[in-house]
């Protein structure tokens, strides 16, 4: 792989990466706001590495909590995959969980997880 396509890779990880920071956020207002964990749903933003996406979803708790737990994992809208940098892990009605491919974007999404 040569230098612009580690540089390419690398920067559409740290895009996803800024949406997952926004939807941590969300979440955490969701806790605070609510002052209960018992809402089922949180409607986080799609974090796909389009910087001028603005799209949405709803996610169940459980779920979000489940892609939290690893690093690589990202919820994106369908359709708003980059299969070159990642591959679906799950689909879903109206999301795909995608992962991070080994190598520069891997690490790039480990880096700046928030939940060390």
């Amino acid at each position: 792989m040569n230098d612009a396509e580690q540089t390419r890779q690398a920067r559409l990880a740290a895009n996803e990466a800024v949406y997952r920071a926004v939807n941590e956020q969300i979440e955490h207002l969701n806790q605070v706001i609510l002052q209960s964990a018992s809402d089922p749903e949180l409607a986080i933003v799609c974090e796909c590495a389009d910087m001028s996406c603005t799209a949405r979803t709803p996610v169940d708790v459980e779920t979000y909590e489940r892609v939290r737990s690893d690093p690589t994992w990202f919820i994106v809208v369908p359709g708003h995959e980059t299969p070159d940098v990642e591959d679906i892990v799950e689909q879903r009605a109206t999301f795909n969980i995608v992962c991070e491919h080994k190598g520069i974007g891997m690490h790039v999404a480990q880096q700046t997880n928030t939940r060390k």
